[in-house]
């Protein structure tokens, strides 16, 4: 299947992903699963009952929904189409942004999900992206890029979710730099020259075994 979507190339003894195309999404649900859980529920201690929200269709962003079902008078925005549906499930108001599918079968991206976003106000954004450098450089890619900083722009709080294995990650464009973001949790530790640096910047860390120095 995975071959037939032009994601893969298949030959003898394994498989390979085709070139110039980032992780399938298939792959990064499963990829650090149990870090991103615990970076979810802390990002989730932040919300609160009557909140409005957006999330990101990340991956690690989406773990939050699970953690988030019980809260009262919660409203989220997202361009992620399988969070929205289990949100409204459990009787939480959603959003979804329209747009083009960028990541099948449920991201939605483009011009016009950026101009869709741009007519809300958040209290809250939660995002996550391919990588951020360890001094804290925020890489955004070709995905969501736009989104990414009109959300920014339009939210009172900035909540980015980065696990270990994305720091030094480099992509093609930087989005912004932690000077845009209030809040980064994580289970990588930065240094103490990074924390001056963005002195307006609270840095969570959460205790996973994966947690780290610099």
């Amino acid at each position: 299947d995975l071959q037939n979507r032009k994601l893969i190339k298949r030959h003898y003894g394994g498989a390979e992903l085709v070139e110039n195309r980032g992780t399938p999404l298939v792959f990064r649900y499963h990829k650090m699963r149990p870090v991103k859980n615990v970076i979810a529920k802390k990002a989730a201690e932040f919300i609160n009952n009557g909140d409005t929200v957006f999330i990101d269709a990340s991956t690690t962003a989406q773990c939050i929904g699970q953690y988030i079902t019980d809260k009262k008078d919660l409203t989220v925005i997202t361009n992620n189409m399988m969070l929205a549906g289990f949100l409204s499930e459990n009787n939480i108001k959603c959003i979804c942004l329209g747009g083009e599918i960028v990541e099948i079968p449920y991201m939605l991206d483009g011009a016009d999900t950026a101009e869709f976003a741009s007519h809300y106000m958040a209290d809250k954004m939660f995002f996550s992206t391919g990588g951020i450098s360890s001094d804290g450089a925020i890489y955004g890619g070709n995905a969501y890029y736009y989104l990414h900083l009109t959300m920014q722009k339009n939210s009172d709080k900035v909540f980015y979710l980065a696990d270990h294995q994305k720091i030094n990650i480099k992509q093609k464009k930087i989005l912004f730099d932690l000077s845009k973001v209030d809040y980064i949790i994580s289970d990588y530790a930065f240094n103490d020259s990074v924390k001056e640096k963005y002195k307006d910047t609270n840095f969570v860390e959460v205790p996973t075994p994966k947690t780290q120095k610099y």
